[in-house]
């Protein structure tokens, strides 16, 4: 599998159409080329190929080399040690590129390693970025990378009103596009006039076995500090509602985003009772009781019990497993076994005004608080509103699918 930074890299025609202009790039430490040509940072050897033609750099959250570890940490811009040219933050100060920013370069090269959540940063910024190049007259290459997450779909799609940096796009939580298909889809929905070039992959298949996404010759880099695996990335788009919650989603742990868990969690009740509600929400992964000790984030140092989810074994069934679902089921059996939990965290959430439920800016909407806090609602109310956003965007993103 070719990514599309390595077929850029290899077709002298495409480099070619770069050396007469100047090129910025947008990447973070995921942006690495293969092992075949030397495993080295899109920076780095775009620089070997191409020279003082590459002017200015990118990062998104977390920084271009990966400087901020924790989430909502904000990188400063700096001049690069060895190169000398800006490396812009979108991510600190300002999270849409400034004029001056754009007036740094010609051509932009976008080389994101994604993980398949439609609120994931990279998201907005690549639409920011599309955006702003659309306004100003520049070009936009996207690098394409795999959708580790695959093609599946699920999730309600973010309600018109409620956008925010974890929320741009009206699609379902977990799209199961790559970047590519993705920016030909916003660039379409968005009416952008802007040079959008889409670098594809080669050999590509993102429902092939190990992987279902991510092809099993690949090295894994964390696109963002958390997320440190592939069972991470499988779980992803239904514990990251858990940054909404007051239960713990692992951060703290060698393990976030993996799992749930709290103090004094009722493990063997909450899992019963999710059991009985909707098994087949809780087919597709393992569901393994266990303890842990945050040492930072939410309950730190504190033992908290709580259920590791393991989506990553051999015979993986990537449409059996639905982790927005199973964490719908998760909140409804919390508010059933312990009705008197603070289940709703409350505190500004990507930076957004406090009036809004954290959950809610996650979720792109106020339905699965709603759902879950409405005693008299019922499962199939919740599966068939899911299904209605599912099914449209099935049909609707049919249009951007390249790979086979």
């Amino acid at each position: 599998m070719q990514t599309g930074l390595n077929r850029l890299l290899r077709d002298e025609s495409l480099l070619g159409r770069l050396r007469g202009v100047r090129v910025g790039l947008l990447a973070n430490p995921a942006s690495m080329t293969s092992i075949q040509l030397g495993f080295e940072h899109a920076l780095d050897a775009l620089v070997t190929k191409l020279g003082k033609a590459v002017t200015a750099a990118f990062g998104p959250q977390h920084g271009m080399r990966g400087d901020k570890q924790y989430n909502m940490e904000e990188s400063p811009t700096y001049l690069d040690p060895q190169y000398r040219i800006p490396v812009f933050s979108l991510y600190g100060e300002v999270r849409r590129p400034t004029d001056e920013m754009l007036d740094s370069f010609d051509v932009l090269l976008f080389d994101l390693q994604d993980v398949g959540w439609r609120g994931y940063t990279y998201v907005a910024t690549l639409l920011y970025m599309l955006e702003a190049c659309a306004r100003r007259g520049k070009a936009v290459w996207v690098l394409d990378r795999p959708n580790p997450a695959g093609r599946m779909v699920e999730g309600k799609s973010l309600v018109k009103g409620e956008e925010s940096f974890v929320g741009v796009v009206p699609i379902p939580q977990r799209h199961g596009l790559t970047l590519g298909e993705l920016s030909r889809y916003i660039v379409d929905h968005f009416g952008l006039d802007v040079g959008l070039e889409v670098i594809e992959m080669e050999g590509y298949s993102p429902v092939a076995a190990p992987g279902f996404g991510w092809p099993d010759d690949s090295v894994w880099i964390n696109p963002s500090p958390a997320i440190a695996n592939i069972n991470c990335v499988r779980c992803f788009t239904g514990t990251v509602l858990l940054e909404g919650t007051n239960l713990s989603e692992g951060r703290g742990t060698t393990t976030p985003l993996e799992g749930v868990g709290a103090p004094q969690f009722p493990v063997d009740a909450v899992l019963s009772r999710m059991r009985a509600l909707a098994p087949d929400w809780c087919e597709g992964c393992y569901l393994r009781p266990c303890f842990f000790e945050p040492f930072l984030d939410k309950y730190t140092r504190t033992l908290c019990a709580g259920v590791q989810i393991h989506a990553n074994f051999p015979g993986y069934v990537p449409d059996r497993f639905r982790p927005y679902r199973l964490m719908s089921l998760l909140f409804r059996a919390v508010r059933i076994v312990q009705p008197d939990f603070e289940l709703w965290r409350d505190f500004p959430y990507e930076y957004e005004a406090p009036h809004r439920h954290p959950i809610d800016v996650i979720n792109g909407g106020p339905s699965l608080r709603e759902w879950v806090d409405d005693s008299q609602a019922s499962i199939g109310d919740w599966d068939r509103a899911l299904r209605i956003d599912e099914d449209a965007w099935r049909e609707e993103r049919q249009a951007y699918l390249v790979y086979p």
